[in-house]
């Protein structure tokens, strides 16, 4: 016991008397950690917005009636009425149609008001007397409720964004419907709970909302209170007894809240899978810079270990000795790691309110977030020093009159085979599963993915000998004997090379993958284009977002137009799933794309039939001559005869319907188109078309006309603000690369004082030192790009080819970013090595052979 108690206070000492390679150690744990926390306390922040805001949904509400078939037009008027009539049979107190849709507003400069992606409703204005709940009628001082079918009442935090005030004159347009953009006058700011981030609530009186929101026969939400001495489960339950049996949903209000709180709830449970899974990647860059840390801590202090065993310490104490450490420094780091991360999630938070519609709240520091860090910290720095504390307890006593490092000095060769076996099999897998299309071959391709990674980890030692010395030898050679010194520093301890190096691998092979993806979107995109459409100009709305239907009409009546066919969006269900397509209205499809038929002579598109691509003929088992049955909004069997199928059009998937059928199937208050394809009438100039058309939707707010580069080039940019967030995500696990390997190279200039001390001694110039140090990062910097890139490049090309079952084309890899990959991993290594360098050039020759 006494002499465990002596251990710990060595140990102790000996952290506080090396306090550079104290801070070095625990700032390689911080790296690990601090992602990890941070990604615990922003999705409970986020998690803790919505709830807040989703508690103050449907306020009042005892109950509420929406249709079960999410493609109805709603609640029907008739069942509203006999409601009322028997309310006081029921214990209703009040009932109130909600009237709701899609709107864009416009700001005070006429320019759609960005939401962010957060939602922009209109819905009706009720009256105090009216509501079910004071709240959602509390209105600003100076404003008041709107009662002409110009006005409109707005939520004070859209209104400020906008620069409106009580008394702007602005523009509103549907975000679905035929209805034309409406020009109106705020007459009332509305205090909202729970109105933050872009959410935007533009509210009409009752009679112009109905007119605008619904077909006058059906509602899309009945909300309703109980009479004094009903609670809503009993309202619930007499409701629901009242209405035809499997049509509409009756819930309570706490029911309401607690839906929207779960959908909210599974989206952020795929958001923070995205987090943690960057967060994994964090950690696993981090557990190998600690692994390294020890390793190198362990083979310094060899000398010192084998005296304490000399003088009588066991192997179990010098390894406990050894665990102690790690277990202290885990916990600091963790302490530490946890602070930086509540500091990420704070940068996130801001980030997120300035770019997006996400709510906000107060951080959230959970204890989840606590005892995550503490764990991570201290259980992945006890594990990695597991193998160095086992190898510093067999340190025989007779090291301590040796001068030399144990560390690195086992063979290879096992490592090395085991390597070589799974790479191979990691390979086989990746081939095999390239050569399939679907989930499956995605599978094979992911645990091919795994083997090829554990075979870097297990066989890097031997690769980076000889890479690393054709590479020095290669960059070394204008360098002369400091180019050969750094060579021969780099390969001198293979583990520790391929080691450092892993953490550079891993993260830009998620680059390349990355990149291999977002390019071969791109390319497809563009492939589509050139070779399926005879369009001239695409109209579509800003983002991809829906169009209004009425902007359909008034392109159709532009001067000059030759032919411009409306692809309408349609849902519905084909008997218990369902499935998305298009309609094609005003033209012929094959009037604006290539429309190469595979079944069927004619590519016209009947108005009551529709037409099918090749992979949904494959997928869906629809052929020409089948009838297919889709379900109405209203639950009317509506048959379907497919009339011919075509070759594959990424522009034309995956099925279309003509505008009989579209009719049936899509409400007109729920009409939106995705895309106008134009073509000019002949003799008609493309600017001038273009002039007509810019002119004629101007007014709609979010629309914009495009040439085909023009087109292309916008889903090429939303791609890459797609890949921007990953590649940002990914940036921390680069961070955490380049400071390991300035940990290691700082560590490595503390284990060689004696050996740089002797260099300067016989003449080294302190600039010779330096270079030889950056010289020595490049090369372990470029080996790890290497190995990433050429990973990466391998999964990503066989990933692509995995999902052409989804439209995704040929692969292409990404040569531009692969070059600028390896030129800025000659950067990254000159940056990683300036402070050690620095700290290398500044030894002093007779101390530092005076040391040891």
């Amino acid at each position: 016991m006494a002499s465990s108690s002596v251990m710990r206070r060595v140990s102790l000492r000996n952290l506080r008397a090396h306090k550079l390679r104290l801070f070095l150690t625990v700032f390689s744990i911080v790296l690990g950690t601090s992602f990890v926390a941070g990604s615990i306390v922003f999705t409970s922040t986020v998690s803790k917005a919505f709830n807040d805001i989703f508690d103050s949904v449907a306020p009042g509400v005892s109950v509420q009636i929406t249709p079960e078939n999410n493609q109805s037009p709603g609640v029907p008027q008739t069942v509203i009425d006999d409601l009322d009539a028997r309310k006081s049979e029921l214990g209703i107190d009040r009932i109130v149609p909600n009237y709701s849709g899609l709107v864009t507003i416009a700001n005070s400069d006429g320019k759609a008001l960005q939401t962010g992606g957060a939602p922009s409703v209109g819905t009706a204005y009720l009256p105090p007397d009216v509501a079910l709940s004071p709240d959602t009628s509390k209105l600003e001082p100076g404003g008041r409720g709107p009662a002409n079918p110009g006005e409109v009442a707005l939520n004070a935090s859209a209104a400020e964004k906008a620069g409106l005030k009580v008394g702007s004159k602005t523009k509103v347009v549907l975000g679905q419907g035929a209805v034309q953009p409406r020009e109106v006058t705020v007459v009332g700011l509305l205090d909202l709970p729970g109105s933050t981030g872009g959410f935007v609530n533009v509210q009409f009186d009752q009679a112009t909302a109905k007119t605008l929101f619904s077909d006058g026969q059906h509602v899309a939400q009945v909300d309703m209170s109980a009479d004094a001495g009903v609670t809503p489960a009993q309202l619930q339950e007499r409701v629901d007894k009242a209405l035809p049996a499997d049509l509409y949903k009756v819930r309570t209000g706490d029911q309401v809240r607690q839906d929207e709180k779960d959908n909210v709830n599974q989206f952020l449970s795929i958001f923070t899978g995205i987090l943690l899974a960057f967060a994994a990647i964090g950690l696993i860059v981090g557990t190998f810079i600690i692994y390294n840390t020890f390793s190198m801590i362990v083979a310094q202090r060899n000398r010192e270990l084998a005296l304490l065993r000399a003088v009588g310490a066991s192997q179990k104490q010098v390894s406990r000795s050894v665990l102690f450490e790690a277990f202290v420094v885990g916990v600091i780091g963790g302490v530490v790691g946890l602070g930086i991360g509540i500091g990420l999630a704070a940068l996130l938070k801001v980030l997120t309110s300035s770019a997006s519609g996400l709510p906000q709240a107060p951080l959230q520091i959970s204890v989840w977030a606590v005892l995550a860090a503490l764990f991570v910290g201290v259980v992945v720095t006890m594990v990695s020093a597991w193998v160095p504390a086992l190898r510093a307890s067999k340190v025989p006593p007779v090291e301590a009159m040796r001068s030399g490092m144990a560390e690195g000095s086992a063979p290879l060769r096992t490592r090395t085979i085991a390597g070589a076996v799974l790479g191979v099999a990691g390979l086989a897998a990746i081939v095999i599963g390239a050569m399939g299309v679907g989930l499956g071959p995605a599978i094979a391709v992911g645990c091919g993915s795994a083997a090829a990674i554990a075979a870097v980890v297990l066989a890097g030692p031997a690769l980076s000998r000889p890479i690393v010395g054709g590479l020095g030898t290669v960059i070394g050679a204008p360098f002369g004997k400091i180019g050969r010194l750094a060579r021969t520093n780099a390969v001198r301890n293979p583990r520790r090379t391929a080691a450092t190096a892993f953490a550079l691998t891993l993260g830009l092979m998620l680059v390349a993958v990355i990149g291999t993806l977002g390019t071969s979107f791109k390319g497809t995109i563009d492939t589509a284009v050139d070779t399926g459409l005879r369009a001239e100009f695409i109209v579509a709305g800003a983002n991809q977002l829906p169009i209004p239907g009425a902007v359909a009409t008034a392109v159709e009546g532009v001067d000059g137009v030759g032919s411009s066919v409306s692809f309408g969006v349609v849902r519905a269900k084909v008997g218990d799933k369902t499935v998305a397509g298009y309609g094609a209205l005003g033209g012929q499809p094959n009037d604006v794309a290539i429309m190469d038929m595979k079944d069927g002579a004619s590519p016209n598109l009947p108005a009551d039939g529709m037409l099918v691509s090749e992979r949904t003929r494959n997928t869906q088992g629809w052929n020409r001559g089948d009838v297919v049955t889709f379900t109405g909004p209203t639950g009317e069997q509506i048959p379907v005869t497919v009339s011919g199928v075509y070759a594959d059009n990424e522009a034309l998937q995956p099925w279309m319907v003509g505008p009989t059928v579209y009719d049936k199937l899509v409400p007109p208050s729920a009409r939106v188109s995705a895309t106008i394809f134009v073509t000019p009438a002949p003799g008609v100039q493309a600017d001038t078309l273009r002039t007509n058309l810019e002119n004629a939707t101007d007014s709609y707010l979010t629309v914009q006309v495009q040439d085909r580069d023009e087109f292309k080039s916008s889903v090429s940019s939303q791609i890459d603000q797609m890949l921007a967030t990953l590649y940002a995500m990914l940036g921390l696990a680069l961070l955490i690369a380049v400071l390991g390997i300035v940990n290691t190279l700082a560590l490595s200039v503390v284990e060689r004082t004696r050996e740089i001390g002797m260099l300067r001694a016989v003449g080294m110039l302190r600039s010779q030192v330096r270079r030889s140090i950056y010289l020595e990062s490049v090369l372990i910097a470029i080996f790890g790009a290497i190995l990433g890139v050429i990973l990466g490049s391998v999964i990503g090309w066989a990933l692509v080819r995995t999902l052409a079952k989804w439209g995704l084309g040929t692969p292409v890899l990404p040569w531009s970013l692969i070059v600028i990959t390896l030129i800025a991993s000659a950067v990254v290594g000159v940056l990683a090595a300036l402070w050690p360098a620095v700290r290398a050039a500044r030894t002093r020759p007779l101390e530092a052979i005076a040391e040891a």
